[in-house]
């Protein structure tokens, strides 16, 4: 099961509106597609699309490394997903974001080779309820009011709202979300890093009659004694997103008792074989997780789906990203269907591949 052939693609799809967060606005999904071909013709898909604020990664970075990988990796062993993470990892430090495009075009040669889909290579059942949440990116209290009840209206189970500025600034947003969609809908919350630890201590206290599920990331990734101390006086559970980036990061934050959740990225983890160990690190401490996103298409959001599907630990679903993109580039995979509720089938391997039609428009690399 060599891997014969590897391609590269750049994948710019502009955003249906811009995307504001704490610490970047985001007007196009900028990707990179891996396509993986072995010696037998099997074909496995990868994605992953790079944000450099958190991840410290671009489309063009992501790229050059992409070709650099892709030279080491042919004449690999595709089904040896063991060695060939060993061997990226050993050959290339950090990287996180293109490595995971290329351990799920791994994943997904090996579910295909087993005859299984990835959810069942992985031990897992398509047996579980997934919904996802909708996101309003930061602007006014009117304007996110507004969006936060156009999601409501569409059936959403949950909202995640993004945060991050000042305390009466993001009180104001909150209050008016709530205003406008009343108290039953559930609320989670994401500063992205945008608080100090004094600011997110008086935020989240202020903002606690308004019934929050949980606040992403509040402080800098990097104080995780500061986000203990965070956790510990909030009267809101804390979950932990750029500061897990793998099982390292994971087990660190798990001796620090600074988060009540996990919230796992491919993208961040560096790909599905990571993604298992931070959710296991999870199971032993008795922490629940949420699965993420960037700005990725559904082939990656089909891969994540098969994650979910595997690690039933997983209770919060944020899969959004595909409805901001202006258009949709993947055949098969993952389906959204009325009230947030997503679904996929039981395809082989991800289930999932990329349209020719948009590729053929694409920057290309073969090796």
């Amino acid at each position: 099961m060599k891997i014969a052939k590897i391609e590269l693609f750049k994948l710019n799809t502009p955003l249906i509106e811009p995307f504001v967060i704490a610490i970047e606005t985001i007007t196009n999904a900028e990707s990179i597609v891996v396509k993986m071909t072995t010696e037998n013709d099997l074909i496995g898909w990868g994605e992953c699309n790079p944000y450099r604020s958190i991840a410290g990664e671009t489309q063009g970075t992501a790229f050059e490394a992409g070709q650099f990988l892709a030279k080491i990796l042919r004449g690999q062993n595709a089904t040896a997903i063991n060695s060939c993470i060993r061997l990226m990892d050993k050959m290339l430090a950090g990287n996180r974001c293109i490595k995971s495009a290329f351990d799920m075009a791994l994943y997904d040669i090996a579910a295909k080779a087993a005859n299984l889909p990835l959810y069942q290579f992985l031990g897992g059942e398509n047996n579980r309820s997934v919904t996802t949440d909708m996101t309003v990116g930061i602007g006014s209290p009117v304007q996110m009011a507004a969006s936060a009840f156009r999601f409501k209206n569409q059936g959403f189970p949950a909202i995640k709202v993004k945060l991050g500025t000042t305390l009466k600034d993001d009180v104001a947003r909150i209050r008016a979300i709530r205003d406008t969609i009343g108290d039953r809908l559930p609320l989670r919350i994401d500063a992205n890093q945008g608080w100090d630890e004094a600011t997110a201590i008086a935020t989240l206290k202020a903002l606690e009659r308004f019934d929050i599920e949980h606040c992403e990331q509040p402080i800098a990734a990097r104080n995780i004694a500061g986000l203990a101390r965070v956790k510990a006086a909030s009267p809101i559970p804390i979950m932990a997103d750029e500061a897990v980036f793998d099982h390292f990061d994971a087990l660190g934050l798990v001796q620090h008792a600074a988060c009540d959740y996990f919230n796992i990225k491919l993208a961040k983890s560096g790909g599905l074989y990571n993604a298992l160990k931070i959710n296991a690190i999870a199971e032993a401490a008795n922490l629940k997780c949420q699965v993420g996103c960037f700005s990725e298409t559904r082939l990656a959001m089909s891969a994540l789906m098969h994650f979910i599907l595997a690690c039933p630990n997983v209770v919060h679903f944020d899969l959004d990203a595909p409805l901001m993109l202006s258009a949709d580039p993947v055949l098969g995979g993952l389906v959204y269907g009325e009230n947030g509720s997503v679904f996929i089938d039981d395809a082989i391997g991800i289930g999932a591949s990329f349209d020719d039609d948009f590729l053929k428009e694409c920057t290309r690399y073969e090796v």
